[in-house]
């Protein structure tokens, strides 16, 4: 299998910055914003955000949470694998709040779609956006668009787009496999 880099840490390192200021021009006060990392990887991409936000631009406060969204998918009986969950983690209330979605691959929508029945269990935002570290923009099966994307990746559909972090597997490198 063959692998070749699409972004380097550097490269990482940079749009994660712009994707922090980009919030920031948005939503300038973030006391009524929350942001929610899709389980499991998202959940790497909006630490980081968050991280970036509070050391870099100095924003206090900054509620962060991960969601599991294993159970609302509509793929997930369909699998003779036996499923794994992850945890949600979300210890504040989302009513009337604007929630930004973070996850680190946009593909076929399917995942967004089942985030956003499962954030209803903790209440109705007031608004939901959606921030992407990588946005496979062709492979789409629902009409589901980012706000904030970090690069747009035109990868056949035998292709895959894997995100390292150094979290877990010890660089922050994006591939095309």
């Amino acid at each position: 299998m063959s692998h070749k880099i699409l972004l380097t840490s550097r490269e990482v390192n940079i749009i994660l910055h712009r994707l922090a200021c980009q919030l920031i021009e948005k939503h300038l006060d973030f006391s009524n914003t929350v942001l929610i990392g899709i389980q499991p990887r998202g959940g790497f991409v909006a630490q980081r955000i968050k991280a970036i936000l509070e050391k870099e631009y100095n924003v206090p406060g900054i509620q962060l949470g991960n969601l599991d969204i294993t159970f609302f998918r509509d793929d997930f009986r369909r699998t003779e694998k036996i499923i794994e969950a992850n945890k949600t983690e979300i210890d504040f209330i989302v009513e009337n709040k604007k929630v930004v979605f973070i996850d680190d691959v946009l593909y076929t929508g399917r995942s967004i779609r089942a985030a956003l029945t499962a954030i209803q269990s903790f209440g109705r935002p007031a608004e939901i956006e959606l921030m992407v570290l990588i946005d496979r923009r062709f492979s789409r099966h629902l009409p589901i668009q980012p706000d904030y994307r970090g690069r747009q990746v035109d990868a056949i559909n035998g292709e895959k787009v894997k995100v390292s972090w150094t979290e877990n597997e010890g660089e922050d490198t994006v591939y095309i496999i």
